[in-house]
């Protein structure tokens, strides 16, 4: 495989965990973060203690906080959280060439426009009706700290854009991430946003003891409700029973190091929302995702029960006991799957 030029956009996690599989295949790797002061301390540490500190960053891993380092990049990694992508494009839009590829991890809905992490990225360079570029999504069960140790991982890579995939798949995969393709991106950006929802949902159930079998109904009906706003909105049902729908999803809610099922735990104890926030290393992306997955149940006339009774424990202050209680009350009726 030919060395490429790879600008991974972000300094987090899943950021800097991609950089070093990146790395590890003999690609030319640089780690953009918004923050110069965070970046010269990466420099002179060659460890991100705040999110990966167990595992140093080799001495052929490049760090920078110019915007133009995206000028001469062959690709372009986004691993920015959602509600910044915009920001963060807007940015460095300007200094890309046109043409370059770009991969996107980030998983959420952006509030208000209620547009993907790839359309976004392809809004911030006007390119969102006429693309001048190839964009996908990799997606999938995917805990940083365990790609890190190199454990076994399978997400998949989505997108129009046939030959990209292929190539993103190629180029990500290794004897311990394996990565399919997938065509259905609107699917894949969907399940891997909506999951973070019924994670914290999954965390609130932790916080209360409900139990195992709450839990897993919590999976099973979670996945249904996203799975019919999925066929809705055009995507293809399959997605949500494969790796980036119910992989992730399982991962997401069982997961002990999960953000939102974090969260969502401290919720279920009663701890306040802001303080919950507060606690957690990074962005707890399911919070501001409730608000958009909320307003695409509105715009597509889809019935979300769980994902309302996040959206009121969050943020009209519901009583997760009650949240619990309202949906266990709800009117009996036959199982439906999507």
């Amino acid at each position: 495989m030919s060395t490429r030029r790879i600008t991974v956009l972000g300094d987090g996690a899943m950021a800097t965990v991609l950089a070093l599989l990146l790395d590890s295949k003999d690609q030319h790797v640089t780690i953009w973060g918004p923050f110069p002061e965070h970046i010269d301390a990466l420099r002179q540490s060659r460890v991100n203690e705040k999110y990966m500190p167990d595992f140093p960053l080799p001495p052929s891993l490049h760090l920078s906080a110019d915007d133009d380092i995206v000028a001469n990049a062959d690709l372009v990694v986004n691993a920015i959280p959602t509600q910044y992508v915009r920001g963060v494009w807007q940015r460095v839009g300007p200094h890309i060439a046109e043409g370059t590829p770009v991969v996107s991890v980030a998983k959420g809905i952006e509030n208000d426009t209620l547009l993907r992490p790839t359309q976004v990225i392809a809004d911030a360079l006007g390119e969102l009706d006429a693309p001048k570029r190839p964009i996908a999504a990799l997606s999938g069960p995917s805990i940083a700290n365990e790609l890190a140790r190199c454990l076994p991982a399978t997400v998949c890579v989505a997108g129009p854009d046939d030959a990209f995939i292929r190539d993103i798949q190629q180029l990500f995969t290794t004897h311990w991430f394996r990565v399919y393709t997938n065509a259905d991106l609107l699917g894949v950006e969907l399940a891997g946003a909506t999951k973070n929802v019924i994670a914290l949902a999954a965390g609130i159930i932790d916080g209360l003891q409900a139990g195992y079998n709450a839990k897993s109904a919590l999976l099973g009906r979670g996945l249904a409700e996203i799975t019919r706003l999925g066929s809705a909105m055009g995507a293809q049902p399959d997605t949500f029973f494969g790796i980036a729908g119910v992989g992730d999803l399982a991962t997401t809610c069982f997961c002990p190091e999960g953000r939102n099922r974090s969260c969502g735990e401290l919720l279920g104890k009663g701890i306040k929302l802001k303080d919950a926030q507060e606690r957690i290393h990074g962005i707890v992306e399911g919070v501001a995702t409730t608000k958009s997955v909320m307003q695409l149940a509105t715009k597509y006339d889809v019935e979300m029960p769980i994902t309302a009774a996040v959206n009121d424990v969050l943020f009209e202050g519901l009583d997760p006991i009650d949240a619990i209680a309202r949906l266990m009350s709800r009117q009996p009726k036959e199982e439906r799957v999507g």
